[in-house]
């Protein structure tokens, strides 16, 4: 399953079936079992546990699994425990033990410690000035939306807002005794929003804690440092006895040599090549053995010395000669350089002094060289400079604007992207409120609702929204209006869309994002459809009725555009459909959860013939990205995204993604999502090209024909089918009904396939390529 892809089942199922469960609990005693790390080991028990209440749940029918309240008793509004797959445990989120902060305040109020005990205490004049108290100095956090419950509660209080709080608290009580409704104690207020990290100072010193000796890395060092050296006396003190009878004072040295041998073998046991009897050294130390002790050689061993000297002198000069000392002093450079896990140590040390449990602003101070009172210290050298491996640990802690983030290459995918526009998107939504505590405590429950899990949902049902949380409903009266709001709501759309098509030309915008933007645009109040990719091992065949809005917003850009000849789409046939469900709608004709119609279309386009499975399915959602452009042309003609470097540089930098993609599909014993990622660029690509002025269309169809002759001779051949529909297209052209045009020379690039892509049966020049699905 996609894990950014809205969670339907086939329509044939009419249940979820217990074997992914079971099949994920065999994984998870495997791994307890058998995995090497004490910790993996520790996780995967864990995960037993969790996939034993999903199936016992299953079994004893108190998990609906599919629903939006899949728990029996819990309404939908509770955070539920969810597993991979969006499975639910049957456990709330916030239930279980006590945590050690609700123990305090219980000891603390002098009441039993039971959440029931705490729920009544925060109700009574002393425990709402004790909520009053966070709430002003907003030191508190909040992890999961039900921990601002009662501090809810007591803001509607001091605001007044009895009724609201009334009404809330009667929401409350039945779960008072079960889950947790308080927040948590902090040292500090949350910071501010202006700037977002991707992983706390926390986080950063446990990835640095984390590093330990690499063995292989450390035996190197061993055999530089020891052995080679050693080896080299071995060498030399040979070459003393080979032109003459060794006398007494060679013996006497060769005695010291093994005696020496002994210690450091017994000291340096990491490399053991000078245990291999084979090995030249082995030969050069037997040898003395026999000779110190007083006995002659045998012929073989005699000869094996020979070969031994004549090659080490051979392979790296004699001892002491210009070749041999500038081989051994690069080596000793090599041996001396400090281990990564003790400069790992050192920059742990330089963070340890800041906030754990933020970002920092700063991320070149701890990453200079090692100074020399850090030398004395801890025995490094000083100048070292930090690997840059150790210095994306702590880069990742960098706190700054999102576009920075993004410039210094912290954040490396639309995925992570994603993950970080929570922390804005609060923000903009706090700001509806007028009063500051609100605010505060709004955007730290938009944070910690944005943590939730997805569930797994049947029937296009849709996850649980923040306004469905009763204690984000009970402030809804005190949430400003007006274009002092939208205004914000909008900059942020347009801010955010321009940043992901900007970082990430050829992605598509993950789910998570496509989230994000579309309560921001219902902030707005754009009309703006933002539609979710859909997964298609688990496609119902149904869209909801935006997606068939969306196709309209596109329509009304791109009809006649390159994107819209290339694909073959009727637009003015989505117009017509749009209108007359919209027609039917303000009627009060048409009130269905679904698009049929819209649905219909795509399958026509796919070709499907009604056939399920996952690549029939994939075709399908396929063509109904291509109608919607998959939310790109919601943010030009909604959001109004103008992304730099223009439209044709984008275009550039989605043929090379595409290019990338398909070297992927040479040697792959699974080429097929190396070819859907090409094709999902290719359209990103089509896109920004039928934005473009004609004569910047020319050009960038120009340079994409040179760029594509410089790729190796497999990608040419790949590609060549698809660039030659491209400016088939561009041309005027158009391909048959079968997307091909020239006999199969020019194609219509598509990402999914139910017989086999051809781009994995293209003969490569210099060989035949065997054809793959």
């Amino acid at each position: 399953m996609n894990a950014n892809a809205d969670q339907q089942l086939p329509v044939p199922s009419p249940s979820v079936s217990p074997s992914y469960a079971a099949d994920r609990l065999a994984r998870a005693r495997r791994t307890a079992a058998t995995h090497p790390d004490t910790a993996t080991r520790e996780r995967a028990a864990t995960r037993i546990r969790k996939w034993q209440d999903v199936l016992s749940g299953m079994a004893r029918g108190t998990l609906s699994v599919g629903s939006r309240t899949p728990v029996a008793g819990l309404p939908a509004w509770v955070t539920p425990d969810v597993v991979t797959g969006g499975f639910a445990t049957g456990a709330a989120s916030a239930g279980g033990p006590l945590l050690p902060h609700e123990r305090e305040a219980a000891r603390e109020a002098g009441v039993p410690a039971t959440r029931a005990a705490l729920f009544a205490h925060c109700l009574t004049e002393d425990g709402l000035r004790g909520l009053w108290a966070l709430l002003d100095s907003g030191c508190y956090e909040v992890h999961l939306p039900e921990e601002a419950a009662l501090a809810t509660v007591a803001w509607l209080v001091r605001a007044e807002d009895f009724e609201a709080a009334a009404e809330l608290i009667g929401v409350l009580e039945p779960f008072a005794d079960r889950l947790r409704f308080t927040p948590r104690p902090a040292e500090r207020p949350a910071p501010g929003v202006d700037s977002v990290h991707r992983w706390t100072v926390g986080e950063a010193s446990a990835a640095l804690a984390r590093r330990r000796p690499k063995a292989a890395v450390e035996t190197q060092r061993e055999a530089l440092a020891v052995w080679r050296p050693f080896e080299d006396e071995l060498l030399t003190h040979r070459l003393e006895a080979r032109d003459g009878t060794p006398g007494p004072h060679w013996h006497a040295a060769g005695a010291a040599l093994l005696a020496r041998y002994g210690v450091l073998a017994a000291e340096h046991t990491r490399c053991a090549k000078h245990l291999n009897p084979k090995s030249n050294a082995a030969v050069l130390r037997r040898a003395l053995e026999e000779q110190v002790a007083g006995r002659a050689l045998t012929p073989r061993l005699g000869g094996l010395l020979e070969v031994a000297v004549t090659s080490m002198v051979a392979k790296r000069g004699l001892p002491g000669s210009a070749e041999h000392v500038r081989l051994r002093q690069v080596q000793a450079r090599q041996a001396g350089l400090p281990a990564h896990h003790a400069l790992a140590a050192l920059v742990l040390r330089r963070i340890s002094r800041l906030d754990q449990d933020g970002g920092t602003p700063d991320v070149e101070s701890p990453l200079v060289p090692v100074t020399a009172r850090e030398a004395r210290e801890t025995g490094l050298p000083a100048g070292a400079a930090i690997p840059p491996a150790i210095g994306a640990a702590v880069a990742g802690a960098l706190s700054a604007p999102l576009e920075a983030l993004v410039e210094r290459g912290v954040v490396p995918s639309a995925e992570v992207l994603a993950g970080l526009v929570p922390q804005l998107v609060a923000a903009v939504t706090a700001e509806r409120y007028a009063d500051a505590a609100l605010r505060t405590l709004v955007a730290a429950t938009y944070r910690a609702f944005r943590n939730r899990r997805s569930l797994l949902l049947l029937d296009l049902e849709h996850q649980v929204r923040i306004d469905e949380l009763p204690w984000i409903r009970a402030v809804s009266g005190h949430r400003g209006n007006g274009e002092d709001v939208r205004e914000p709501a909008h900059e942020a759309v347009r801010r955010l869309g321009e940043l992901a098509v900007r970082a990430f030309p050829a992605t598509l915008l993950p789910n998570p994002l496509v989230r994000e933007l579309a309560q921001l645009a219902g902030q707005a109040e754009l009309g703006a459809p933002f539609v979710e990719e859909l997964a298609a091992d688990i496609f119902t065949g149904s869209f909801t009725p935006k997606f068939l809005v969306a196709a309209r917003v596109a329509a009304e850009l791109l009809d006649g555009s390159l994107y819209a000849r290339y694909y073959g789409i009727d637009y003015a046939a989505v117009r017509r459909m749009a209108v007359a469900r919209a027609a039917d709608r303000a009627a009060g004709v048409n009130r269905a959860r679904t698009a049929p119609d819209f649905a219909r279309m795509c399958a026509d386009r796919a070709g499907s013939g009604g056939s399920w499975g996952t690549a029939a399915n994939g075709t399908v959602i396929e063509q109904a990205q291509i109608l919607t452009t998959h939310n790109l042309a919601t943010l030009v003609a909604r959001a109004g995204i103008a992304p730099l470097p223009g439209w044709a540089g984008l275009a550039g930098d989605c043929f090379d993604v595409v290019c990338r993609s398909v070297a992927r599909v040479e040697g792959n014993p699974r080429p097929l999502p190396a070819v859907k990622d090409a094709a999902y660029a290719w359209r990103q690509m089509l896109f920004h090209l039928s934005l473009c002025a004609e004569a910047d269309r020319r050009a960038a169809l120009a340079r994409i024909d040179a760029e594509a002759a410089l790729r190796p001779a497999h990608v040419r051949a790949r590609l060549a089918p698809a660039l030659a529909g491209l400016r088939l297209v561009a041309g005027g052209g158009t391909f048959g009904p079968d997307g091909t045009a020239d006999g199969g020379g020019a194609r219509r690039l598509l990402g999914w396939s139910t017989d086999g892509h051809w781009m994995c049966r293209v003969e490569v020049p210099g060989r035949q390529e065997v054809p793959r699905r």
